[in-house]
């Protein structure tokens, strides 16, 4: 892979977990449609060595992988991101308990403010998959 970080080394095809493959083209068409106009290089990355590397890596389940993405996206104030990867994270194995509790911890680590601004987003979520569910 051209243009890696000193010292990385890609999955093997026999260690990356399992690919969601319906989820991840589902995935790459979006970013596809919405981006690749804009940033192609970007939108390659993206699928390449994020969703068909990183995401796949043997090192972290899936849910515990989401759920540092979420707890990541939280911490930085970069709500934008949230809805798709708290609903990854929920698809990954990740309760609504188990959610709602990680904003508590957060509160204390990386501040009310940005819970807050959370807070919103989660709630959607629960209640869109609740309907979905339901």
């Amino acid at each position: 892979m051209p243009n890696t970080p000193r010292g990385y080394t890609p999955a093997t095809p026999a260690q990356r977990l399992p690919l969601d493959e319906e989820a991840e083209a589902k995935r790459q068409q979006l970013v596809a449609e919405r981006f690749g106009d804009v940033a192609p290089g970007v939108v390659e990355y993206t699928t390449d060595a994020l969703f068909l590397d990183l995401w796949l890596r043997p090192g972290l389940a899936a849910r515990d992988r989401s759920l540092v993405t979420v707890s990541a996206l939280v911490a930085a104030g970069q709500p934008e991101q949230v809805t798709f990867h708290l609903n990854r994270a929920m698809d990954n194995g990740l309760s609504k308990v188990e959610a709602s509790e990680t904003l508590t911890q957060l509160a204390f680590y990386a501040g009310w403010p940005k819970v807050f601004s959370a807070m919103p987003l989660f709630k959607s979520v629960f209640e869109s998959r609740e309907l979905i569910a339901g």
